[in-house]
């Protein structure tokens, strides 16, 4: 049993009822937006990270973004790109974008919750604890490529081999 199943009863469990358990128990900062949305803000190592998790019922989708500001200068931006693209070739779930009219960098993740399936706080605080373990992960590429002027491949070997360790 988790941790936070007794915030938890009942068999029509709205997802972001579960989230909002999930954000309450981790004391996290969190906003209910709407009944199918709410907004939280979790601290990480590099920096804040806004986490917005929305369900769609059409879709049987729970859906996670998680950003973070970052404003490269202009004549990096296909940089950027191209280490979003040799990232995302490195993880199994989720995947990052870059919104350069918002100036967000972004992990985006969707739970398929087809069939009335239930999302279990597990569920919740993997697709979380994931997404902010991607963006802390990948944090130093980013920033290296955008203001280090480092290539994209090389910025990439260096998250690759801070995270897990050197020969």
């Amino acid at each position: 049993m988790a941790q936070t199943d007794h915030f938890i009863a009942g068999d029509e469990i709205h997802p972001i009822d579960i989230v909002e358990a999930v954000a309450a128990h981790h004391e996290w900062d969190f906003d209910r937006l709407a009944d199918d949305q709410i907004a939280m803000v979790v601290e990480g190592q590099w920096r804040n990270y806004s986490l917005t998790l929305a369900w769609s019922a059409r879709e049987e989708v729970l859906r996670l973004i998680c950003t973070f500001d970052m404003e490269p200068p202009a004549d990096r931006l296909p940089k950027i790109y191209e280490v979003l693209n040799l990232t995302n070739d490195q993880v199994w779930d989720g995947g990052f974008t870059y919104w350069a009219q918002q100036r967000l960098m972004v992990w985006r993740y969707g739970l398929v919750l087809a069939g009335e399936a239930i999302a279990s706080t597990e569920q919740i605080n993997q697709m979380i604890s994931n997404a902010l373990i991607a963006c802390e992960r990948f944090y130093p590429s980013f920033q290296l490529v955008g203001w280090g002027n480092t290539e994209p491949a090389a910025a990439l070997d260096i998250a690759l081999g801070e995270a897990y360790g050197r020969a």
